[in-house]
């Protein structure tokens, strides 16, 4: 069975390979949309099921609060640019510049999250409880994929 730790970095190499792909697109072919597409949406339930199945946890002790909030944080302003670049034009100059914004942050995110918080996280969350809780992280993430239309939508009505 897979630790949570193994189903996030999983996911976090799968993006990394989404973003060089991405970035090695040129205007708005079929294969920066397609590449595009994957990531927004994988990247968008990933989160989600992050702070559902991961960061929970780490918020329940004192001391994990702190690393967990900050995180949620940063998922939020990564979420703005992606649904910021899901309405430009992606043959504009401006798509790519803000794309590399978008990548140089995530990136940074995921270093910090693998570093940082999985650090404080296996400090926090017994062992016993991380073995299979990967397939608890995996659910969640395949439940939160089919919603992220939907929450688009609960997003522009409010």
């Amino acid at each position: 069975m897979r630790s949570i730790y193994d189903a996030i970095k999983a996911d976090h190499d799968h993006h990394r390979a989404l973003l060089a792909r991405i970035d090695k697109t040129e205007g708005a072919s079929e294969e920066r949309r397609a590449a595009w597409d994957e990531f927004f949406h994988d990247v968008k339930a990933h989160a989600a099921a992050e702070e559902e199945e991961f960061y929970s946890k780490l918020m329940q002790q004192t001391w994990g609060q702190d690393s967990a909030r900050h995180s949620v944080e940063e998922h939020g302003a990564l979420d703005d640019i992606m649904e910021e670049l899901h309405e430009m034009d992606m043959s504009s100059p401006g798509w790519i510049q803000r794309f590399r914004t978008l990548k140089h942050d995530y990136e940074h995110h995921m270093e910090e999250e693998e570093d940082e918080v999985f650090a404080r996280a296996r400090k926090v969350i017994d062992d016993s409880e991380t073995e299979g809780y990967g397939k608890v992280f995996d659910k969640r993430k395949a439940e939160e994929l089919k919603l992220v239309e939907k929450k688009r939508e609960d997003a522009l009505e409010d």
